[in-house]
């Protein structure tokens, strides 16, 4: 279990792997991506270990980033009203807001994605990895949860709450889509890692990458 501040500081050391065949690579820092579809947690493995990388499939052919080149952007535009009762508390309080980018995809946003999609069937248990939430340090707090009947029980990760494990299976082939809530404007990074059980039991991982969003 792992507690999170706002202040906490940031460690690990960040993936930067180069881009499988069929994707262009990109190394020049300082990158923004504001809108369309792009997978923020992009899990791969090489057959030695498994990164984290940033995919923007809002242009053709698709450019994957090492999450240390770009700055993922929520505009002003993701800014949400808290809905009231209970299954929103994670949020803040009814009726503030905060600034969501959103499980459905809003074209004059940033859609950020989960995939499992470089990762083959039959290599690691269960054909899945496990990416958590290690550490961020921002004016507010994140939260990923999907919709749902009651979407405070649909969490993925919250670092606002130390009682939730903040770690999300991913499959291989897998990809998903789900709101990702900053509670408060400004600038925040955030450290994910990622590990994995091959087949025959070994060990793969932690790798660690560290993300920057700017929010409103």
């Amino acid at each position: 279990m792992r507690v999170f501040t706002r202040s906490l500081t940031l460690a690990g050391t960040i993936a930067a792997t180069l881009a499988v065949g069929g994707l262009t690579a990109a190394h020049a820092a300082g990158t923004t991506l504001s809108q369309g579809h792009v997978d923020v947690l992009d899990v791969e493995y090489d057959g030695t270990a498994l990164a984290l990388h940033v995919h923007d499939e809002s242009v053709t052919p698709g450019v994957e980033y090492a999450p240390a080149d770009v700055v993922l952007k929520a505009l002003p535009a993701a800014a949400y009203t808290v809905p009231t009762g209970t299954c929103y508390s994670h949020l803040g309080t009814a009726g503030t807001t905060v600034h969501r980018l959103p499980q459905t995809q809003n074209t004059g946003l940033l859609w950020p994605g989960i995939s499992g999609e470089h990762l083959a069937t039959g290599v690691f248990q269960g054909d899945k990895v496990q990416v958590e939430l290690t550490s961020l340090s921002g004016p507010g707090k994140l939260t990923v949860y999907k919709n749902g009947l009651c979407p405070r029980n649909n969490r993925a990760y919250d670092s606002g709450d130390a009682t939730l494990a903040n770690t999300r299976d991913i499959a291989a082939a897998e990809h998903d889509h789900a709101n990702w809530v900053f509670t408060k404007a400004g600038s925040y990074t955030a450290t994910f890692s990622v590990r994995g059980t091959l087949t025959n039991g070994t060990a793969v991982g932690p790798a660690s990458a560290t993300y920057t969003f700017q929010v409103g």
